[in-house]
């Protein structure tokens, strides 16, 4: 078995070890270690990264068969081999995970709400680190009363001890949750405030981990999903975000303490227009719907109306078509090609023509999909040029002239 030198030392970065046994992972070389600072993935912690004589170290996974480490590698190592550890990743996770111990404790004392899972992404700028508590029904006020707790403890700089037990000193822990093991338990201790049974890495004094912040809440059925940021993972979100609301600020020319009402003004402005520009996109579709009515074609008993256009939406070509089909022994086939491919076949009521079977015709011809029902029907698809827009159009205009000779 390997000696897990990170149990006693999360800072130790370098260390000398013989290789006793290799192996193939994934294709990939991998070798077992006598001793080992790299931590495998494992309680919701990434692996380290890092090198053995220079050579990358990929990935660091406990094999289930017989416990053992495997050091997954880009190429073959000599037998004795230097290991040198990714400081930045490993205290990154430090931080990560002992912030996590810190806050669901918080969270414990603050809502009655005990974590039930925890995730963390190895992206030192952008990667989620979340917990899920069971308990959907989580006030702002605990909320705040965790994260204040949490960083309090964080600002004591409270000291952070790892050990393992026996199991009559278990006993007389006031652990946070029963272990998942029952066999050498290790639990890490934050004085006077969190116990918990955890094989991982983490700093050795609360201070280290900086701020804790809560970035998000998501509620997950009976859960609710925490997403929080700690110590350099916390200063770049803040950063960022900061330079994002002077940027907006800064375009909208107000102060950043003023852009709830900034925001609110333009919501107010923007749903002016926007009643504004319906009410005149009504009148153009009355006016164009005019248009097309005195430019009916006359098919004897019924009167055909077909037109393309360029950059409508299908909502407008509905509200047109339906203007139409509101003139008795009207049949209007409309489509509008630009960003988008937009059909609607439309009949008034008083017709047998079948417009749903002829608009997904038409559509196939130029790459879309739709349906509906015999009198009004709909497509929509990738766009396409204006004439194969009219030509479609027009083989429908043939359909429909020969199925009305036809006695359709």
């Amino acid at each position: 078995m390997t000696e897990r030198l990170y149990y006693s030392d999360s800072y130790l970065w370098t260390f000398e070890a013989q290789v006793i046994d290799r192996a193939e992972v994934n294709g990939q070389p991998a070798v077992i270690l006598d001793r080992s600072a790299f931590y495998p993935e494992g309680g919701g912690q990434p692996s380290d990264r890092g090198t053995l004589n220079n050579v990358n170290v990929v990935d660091v996974i406990t094999r289930e068969a017989d416990e053992a480490v495997l050091h997954v590698l880009s190429a073959e190592v000599d037998d004795r081999v230097t290991g040198v550890v990714d400081s930045a990743r490993r205290f990154d996770l430090m931080q990560q995970h002992t912030g996590q111990h810190i806050l669901s404790q918080a969270f414990v004392q603050a809502a009655n709400a005990e974590t039930v899972s925890f995730h963390l992404n190895p992206d030192p700028l952008e990667g989620a680190l979340t917990i899920d508590l069971n308990t959907a029904q989580l006030s702002s006020a605990q909320i705040d009363r965790a994260e204040e707790l949490a960083n309090a403890i964080v600002f004591e700089n409270r000291p952070i001890a790892a050990r393992f037990v026996t199991e009559s000193e278990l006993q007389t822990l006031p652990l946070r949750k029963p272990p998942k093991v029952d066999a050498a338990i290790r639990i890490v201790q934050i004085e006077g405030f969190d116990w918990s049974a955890c094989g991982g890495t983490h700093v050795a004094r609360t201070g280290e981990v900086g701020l804790i912040k809560i970035v998000k809440l998501e509620r997950r059925g009976a859960e609710t999903r925490v997403e929080f940021r700690c110590g350099r993972r916390a200063l770049h979100d803040y950063r960022r975000k900061n330079q994002l609301i002077m940027q907006i600020a800064s375009d909208l020319t107000v102060g950043f303490w003023e852009l709830d009402q900034a925001i609110g003004r333009m919501q107010s402005d923007a749903k002016a227009l926007r009643k504004q520009l319906s009410e005149a996109d009504t009148r153009l579709q009355q006016y164009e719907a005019r248009e097309l009515l005195e430019s009916i074609e006359p098919r004897g008993d019924y009167g055909l109306i077909a037109h393309a256009w360029l950059n409508r939406d299908t909502a407008y070509l509905k509200r047109v078509a339906s203007l139409l089909v509101a003139r008795p022994n009207t049949v209007a086939l409309l489509g509008s090609t630009g960003a988008a491919l937009s059909l609607v076949f439309a009949r008034s009521k008083d017709l047998s023509i079948d417009l749903a079977t002829l608009l997904k015709a038409a559509a196939a011809q130029l790459g879309g999909k739709g349906g509906g029902s015999p009198d009004f029907a709909q497509a929509g698809g990738l766009a396409v040029t204006e004439e194969q827009l009219k030509a479609t159009i027009e083989w429908a205009v043939g359909q429909v002239k020969q199925e009305a000779e036809h006695g359709g």
